[in-house]
């Protein structure tokens, strides 16, 4: 069984709704649906379609455009004909953030929005420089082994037997250091590249859903089931999310992943002493006390006596 999940999140990350779509649903169907589904239900003035590349292409933008929907995409750097000249168009930086800056480029009456940030860019050169001087070392092997591995490959300059490292190629990809390119028609500047780094929230929301919260593999095969099955999971993720703001605001210091470790050691058993039952916990795992401290709720007591009828299996 394929399905295609939607799900709506607020600006903050907090799950409202999902949707369930058949797995053979195109992508500009669902997001039409999604978005008319948007507007009606929560009176939304203004809905933006915010993408990475993977999920771009012309066909898709074209009917963003007919349909008057506004879009912020990513643009992917090596197939995008456009994108060598949007990067080589001048142009002042504004700087959004320590690590971000932005400026907006005009070609071809499309609107780019190129996003700098200095810390990758410095990464990316490092990457760079290590690999330049493993192809160095590789060189003096012979160029046999480096033909068919396509990382070197568009680094060499071949002659016949012989090869050298193709200098123009690396100046060519330093352009791209730290550099990501955004198309959008909507009449955002600086927002549209947060809105475009906020696509994390999302992609956290789904690698929760499809891992630690168990939505696939599907066992079910009557849509009722399945439907059942995508809501439990959403429930989850709700709660998990809600979690997630309570540390947040409680100004938790610790990763969520550990928290949650710890919480899974968190046991109780129940043992019958002299006729009555009782609930006995085990001591309290590094730092899930976090967890009960964000939530307001006091930590069950280490040893709980329980009435007669309550006791549990």
């Amino acid at each position: 069984m394929q399905i295609i999940v939607g799900v709506l999140m607020t600006w903050e990350g907090m799950p409202v709704t999902h949707r369930v779509f058949p797995g053979s649903t195109a992508d500009i169907e669902t997001l039409k649906v999604a978005i008319n589904d948007a507007r009606k239900r929560f009176n939304l003035r203004r809905v933006i379609f915010v993408a990475d590349c993977g999920m771009v292409s012309p066909a898709l933008l074209d009917e963003l455009d007919r349909q008057r929907i506004e879009y912020i995409v990513g643009v992917k750097m090596c197939c995008a004909g456009a994108v060598a000249e949007v990067l080589a168009t001048g142009g002042r930086y504004k700087v959004v953030r320590d690590n971000l800056k932005v400026k907006e480029v005009w070609h071809a009456a499309d609107r780019y929005i190129v996003c700098y940030n200095p810390v990758e860019a410095e990464h990316d050169r490092q990457a760079r420089e290590e690999m330049v001087q493993k192809l160095k070392a590789k060189l003096k092997a012979g160029i046999k082994p480096l033909i068919g591995n396509k990382g070197y490959r568009c680094f060499l300059k071949l002659n016949g037997a012989k090869a050298e490292i193709d200098r123009q190629a690396l100046e060519r990809e330093a352009r791209y250091d730290g550099k990501y390119v955004l198309r959008t028609n909507a009449d955002l500047d600086t927002d549209a590249a947060l809105a475009y780094k906020d696509l994390w929230r999302v992609e956290r929301a789904f690698r929760e859903l499809k891992s630690p919260l168990d939505l696939r593999p599907i066992y079910h095969w009557k849509d009722r089931r399945v439907h059942g099955h995508v809501m439990v999971c959403f429930l989850a993720l709700v709660l998990e999310s809600a979690l997630q703001q309570s540390l947040k605001l409680a100004g938790a210091q610790m990763e969520y992943q550990y928290l949650i470790r710890d919480l899974k050691k968190l046991k109780a058993a129940e043992l019958t002493l002299e006729g009555q039952t009782y609930l006995c916990r085990t001591e309290m795992p590094g730092q899930a006390y976090e967890a009960f401290r964000a939530l307001g709720i006091r930590p069950p007591q280490h040893v709980q006596e329980l009435a007669l009828g309550a006791a549990t299996n």
